[in-house]
């Protein structure tokens, strides 16, 4: 039987990929150069029938329109701002990504950074390393956990994760969203400001994209305080990066616990200069078994399309 051609913007891992090659015939646009990338299309763009990618790779309106026979789009992440989803709607494509598999790890970044951030973890370390347990005594004390209040801004599958998490700290769970969840247990906020103003740790938990842009703004993080923490584990374009820069430069802000940023992989230099803050590149879901789990539902969403079932993932 012939093979179905694939296009693969972006790459998934290892594993998967040798199945997706032993079932499809893939073509390598992530590996080709611009003109490659040109060339490629003009030869097989009629042929391809699905696409591959992730949301570093994404995908453009503007390369679907030179896919006139793409069937499907499967996106090897969670977050999907980077891809043209609504095009693909117009279009009757569907477009798939890796929901529910990543939960965990990535509400164990949140938890892990909301402890290192607050405890100052990284502070202890240098303490050591310096010397300065020596020659100074004791470190400067932190902060406890137990008493202190999380505000969650978006109460989905993760910011569950993570308030439960939060809990076993002794933590108090706030969250604000765009209605209330009568079945959650936790204080509810329609009004972000007074969140973060009523709180001692605020967390977006919330996909990127034109509607969050910049949704924790300065006047969110100044309501936060001097005393306040600020976590980030959903997107870098969630919040007012220049803002938060300021805000903590000027200690208007107690610290940060960071694991994504505007402009990826680059890293504001201010805030590598600071010793309130615990910094991951941008790896919350990255471990071997999740990411394998992404990769895996790439590949089975694949398969159920062109078996006519239905998917498993799709992008509503």
């Amino acid at each position: 039987m012939e093979k179905i051609d694939i296009l693969v913007v972006g790459p998934n891992r290892p594993v998967q990929m040798k199945m997706l090659e032993q079932t499809y015939r893939l073509h390598r646009y992530d590996l080709a150069s611009a003109v490659e990338k040109e060339a490629m299309l003009r030869e097989v763009g009629a042929d391809i029938r699905a696409v591959i990618t992730s949301h570093g790779a994404g995908f453009e309106e503007s390369l679907m329109a030179q896919l006139p026979n793409l069937e499907i789009v499967c996106c090897s992440s969670v977050g999907f701002d980077t891809l043209c989803v609504e095009a693909c709607r117009e279009r009757g494509i569907p477009v798939t990504n890796t929901p529910d598999v990543l939960t965990d790890d990535v509400a164990d970044m949140g938890m892990m950074l909301l402890l290192a951030t607050v405890r100052r973890l990284l502070m202890g370390v240098e303490w050591i390393n310096s010397g300065d347990w020596i020659n100074k005594g004791m470190m400067p004390l932190n902060r406890s956990l137990k008493g202190k209040t999380l505000g969650i801004v978006g109460l989905g599958r993760i910011g569950k994760a993570l308030a439960l998490r939060a809990q076993a700290s002794g933590i108090c769970i706030s969250y604000y969203g765009r209605r209330p969840q009568p079945d959650q247990p936790y204080r509810y906020y329609d009004d972000l400001v007074a969140l973060a103003r009523d709180v001692d740790i605020l967390a977006p938990v919330i996909p990127g994209g034109p509607e969050t842009e910049c949704l924790i703004s300065r006047e969110v993080l100044a309501a936060l305080g001097p005393e306040g923490y600020f976590i980030n584990i959903s997107r870098g374009s969630v919040v007012d990066e220049a803002a938060l820069v300021e805000l903590l430069e000027q200690g208007k802000l107690a610290g940060a616990g960071l694991d994504v940023f505007v402009d990826e992989p680059h890293v504001p230099q201010a805030l590598l200069a600071m010793d309130n803050l615990v910094l991951q590149p941008h790896c919350a879901s990255g471990t071997e078994e999740t990411r394998g789990a992404m990769a895996q539902l790439v590949v089975d969403n694949l398969a159920a399309h062109f078996a006519g079932q239905l998917l498993l993932t799709e992008i509503r």
